[in-house]
């Protein structure tokens, strides 16, 4: 962090952009867990790519979220990238990927919809 502030001044600009770093490590890791969580089939299921590859990106997302927060490089184009990939995985793979790694209501109950079979 040192990078991002100089000579130790805090000028607003400063504490906006750490601010920043902050918000975009805390997304790319919430990402990255909630990857290793769900199951691989239901990313096939959902039709995306495979939780192999999105493991890999948000990975390097959250390695590179983790440089960024240590060193001060908020504003460089691996962070922005990153930042994208998780976005991305939160915005659009996230939410078909659970649909499809919930359990049910009746797994095992022996009932059906309308009750008992």
């Amino acid at each position: 962090m040192l990078g991002i502030f100089g000579d130790g001044v805090y000028t607003p600009l400063a504490i906006l952009f750490l601010a920043l770093t902050l918000a975009a490590f805390v997304i790319e890791a919430w990402a990255f867990i909630d990857s290793i969580t769900r199951p691989a089939s239901a990313f096939i299921a959902a039709g995306k790519q495979t939780k192999q590859l999105w493991l890999i990106l948000l990975g390097l997302a959250f390695v590179l979220g983790a440089i960024s927060v240590i060193y001060g490089g908020g504003t460089g184009f691996l962070s922005i990238a990153a930042f994208v990939a998780a976005a991305v995985y939160h915005v659009d793979v996230r939410p078909k990927v659970r649909e499809y790694s919930k359990p049910s209501k009746n797994r095992g109950t022996g009932n059906g919809p309308y009750g008992p079979w």
